[in-house]
This record gives structure tokens, C-alpha cells and sequence, in this order.
């Protein structure tokens, strides 16, 4: 059994940064289907502008918004307008086609990467 990277939104732009709030990132419901990603599921997010790392689960957002915001803990670490990277990964004994979502500067569904 291997982990692969199963589902990965690419380079996201902040659009929240909420420290109020109990933890996790919330993600434009349009997106969270586009990559796959579930309700719940354990995510890694890498902070492309300054390089932080951290994982944290994933709250649906409204859809076709573009929200993505970090909540709680990880709005300490990843601010407003920062660029980041969602990524999902699953155990497998077999390799897994990664699906792979491009998007714009306002979060919108671009292309899927190959």
C-alpha cells in the first residue's frame, strides 16, 4: 500500500482569512467536486507565497463564489491573498489517475492539468 496524490487544487488564491472560526478551509463547492475532494476529508495545504505547510479538512462553501478561506488555527499561518495548493491523497495498492484542478485569480474552474 502506497499513498498517492488523489485530487489537487492548483494554485488557489486566498480569499479569507478567518481565526474566529474552529479550524479547517472552506472550499467553493464547485471546486470540492471539480478536485473530488469530500466534506470532512484531511487535506494538505502549501502556501505557495511563503511556503507554509499544514493540513486541515475541508467545510463546503457556497458554490461559484470562489471562497476559499482559512479558518481558525491556519488563518495564523496562511493569510488573504495568498497562493496556495489543496491536495487530497488515498492508500492504494494500485496507482491513481490525480485529478487536477487549474484555476484563475478569482478561483474559477480553468482546466484540469494532465
Amino acid at each position: 500500500m502506497r499513498w498517492y496524490l488523489r485530487s489537487k487544487i492548483h494554485k488557489a488564491t486566498v480569499t479569507e482569512a478567518n481565526v474566529d472560526y474552529t479550524g479547517s478551509i472552506t472550499i467553493d463547492r464547485e471546486l470540492i467536486e471539480k478536485a473530488g475532494f469530500h466534506k470532512g476529508e484531511k487535506v494538505a495545504v502549501w502556501d505557495i507565497t511563503n511556503g507554509e505547510r499544514l493540513e486541515t479538512y475541508v467545510i463546503e462553501g457556497k458554490r461559484n463564489l470562489g471562497t476559499i478561506c482559512m479558518n481558525g488555527a491556519t488563518a495564523k499561518k496562511i493569510k488573504k491573498g495568498d497562493n496556495i495548493i489543496i491536495a487530497g491523497f488515498e492508500l492504494s495498492d494500485n496507482y491513481i489517475e490525480p485529478r487536477i484542478v487549474l484555476v484563475n485569480e478569482e478561483n474559477k474552474f480553468v482546466r484540469y492539468l494532465k
